[in-house]
């Protein structure tokens, strides 16, 4: 009996020592997230201040999907050879607490680029962290850890989007990106006592990676993925903002615009976690796909700020339902020792989005007019991400709470 207790305690102390580490490393993530999305929701308004061309504006924002796609797929492999991410984290946060600094301290529109550009390096750490963090979790609960993960830097942006506009008020709009640098200081921190389950080493070789590239369950959920990145960095923190200040939003009101878009991503979130044992993986992502297309239009005909909310609003939901979703999906069927190079390659794709989102959009938006360009790209969003679908491979989606 006293042998029994003894490995009952045991045991009971081994899942609370991990349930700290989850919690501790989803704080860190938190402050992460909050420090990439505390200047966020203004940024496109504070590039305005340095430039007026809208296709440059494009450039500087499309910076952050440009390097982040460059380093990702290096970085997944790296973690895989290594066997562990918590160093190459480290360094992701340390460039965030460096880029927003840049920024804050920008006089002209080439530094801004440079910020921008580094901030993309910080956000591909993105990468390990959503292997460490699966890692910690059973190999089937694939779905499961990565609902929990998005949810988390959710909140990040919540309360980075709600200081936004305060913070623009106190100080301008350099204040937000010195609070931001603060942000990953104290993250750097918390990282620290962190403990790493280390992989058996996967050394990176030209087979292992082709074989990757022939999975159709790699290569479709990156192409969807890809699609709801190009409208997030496209209009959620690209050219909303500056269609909602056209239409008369102040500092206050652009930051409740992307406190709006977090809050109904963490419903979506939810509505996933909810639906997953009743509804199919592929209808869930056509309904990510209907409220995606559906925020575009709202914006291309909105006549005032209201109707702006609402396509917010969509894009949040769209965001949050399938997001999860998909990138689960990716790494379902993927052992654990090749999970970050996977995770680098899914992200790489997607990353082609981040980039050519903000770009195209402003070429679009300088040739035809800003809600005109949204217009044409909810029809683009849709045809493309119903054709994704089509060609989604048939895996059961295991639960993703349990």
């Amino acid at each position: 009996m006293l042998l029994f207790s003894r490995g009952e305690f045991y045991v009971r102390t081994k899942i609370d020592q991990q349930r700290i580490q989850i919690f501790l490393y989803g704080f860190v993530v938190f402050l992460f997230w909050m420090s990439l999305n505390l200047y966020a929701p203004t940024l496109p308004n504070y590039i305005k201040t340095l430039t007026n061309d809208l296709a440059m504006t494009g450039v500087i924002l499309g910076m952050y999907g440009l390097f982040g796609t460059v380093i990702r797929l290096p970085l997944g492999i790296a973690a895989d050879w290594l066997g562990r991410g918590k160093s190459l984290f480290f360094v992701g946060i340390v460039l965030e607490g460096v880029a927003a600094w840049l920024m804050g301290t920008a006089q002209d529109a080439n530094m801004l680029m440079v910020g921008r550009a580094i901030s993309g390096l910080a956000a591909a750490a993105w990468v390990v962290v959503v292997v460490s963090f699966s890692n910690m979790f059973p190999i089937e609960e694939a779905v499961r850890a990565t609902v929990i993960l998005t949810m988390i830097p959710s909140f990040g942006r919540l309360l980075g989007s709600l200081c936004t506009g305060w913070l623009n008020e106190l100080g301008g709009y350099p204040l937000a990106f010195f609070v931001s640098t603060g942000s990953a200081g104290l993250a750097l921190l918390f990282l620290i006592p962190v403990q790493e389950k280390k992989n058996r080493v996967q050394i990176p070789s030209l087979a292992s990676f082709a074989r990757f590239l022939a999975r159709r369950d790699v290569l479709v959920t990156s192409f969807l993925n890809g699609i709801g990145q190009y409208a997030v960095m496209g209009a959620v923190f690209g050219f909303i903002p500056i269609l909602a200040q056209r239409l008369g939003a102040g500092n206050i009101l652009l930051g409740l615009l992307g406190t709006v878009y977090v809050i109904i991503y963490l419903l979506g979130n939810s509505a996933a976690t909810a639906l997953n044992r009743r509804v199919r993986n592929r209808t869930l992502v056509k309904i990510g796909i209907l409220f995606l297309a559906a925020g575009f239009g709202f914006a291309a005909i909105g006549p005032s700020l209201a109707w702006i909310f609402i396509a917010q609003a969509c894009f949040g939901f769209s965001g949050g339902i399938s997001y999860p979703v998909i990138m689960g999906m990716c790494m379902e069927n993927v052992p654990p020792n090749e999970r970050s190079t996977v995770m680098g390659l899914h992200q790489t794709i997607y990353s082609i989005g981040i980039f050519v989102g903000p770009w195209l959009s402003g070429i679009l938006a300088d040739a035809i007019g800003l809600q005109p360009m949204f217009g044409v790209t909810a029809f683009a969003c849709f045809s493309l991400g119903l054709l994704g679908v089509h060609f989604l491979p048939v895996i059961k989606m295991r639960s993703a709470v349990s």
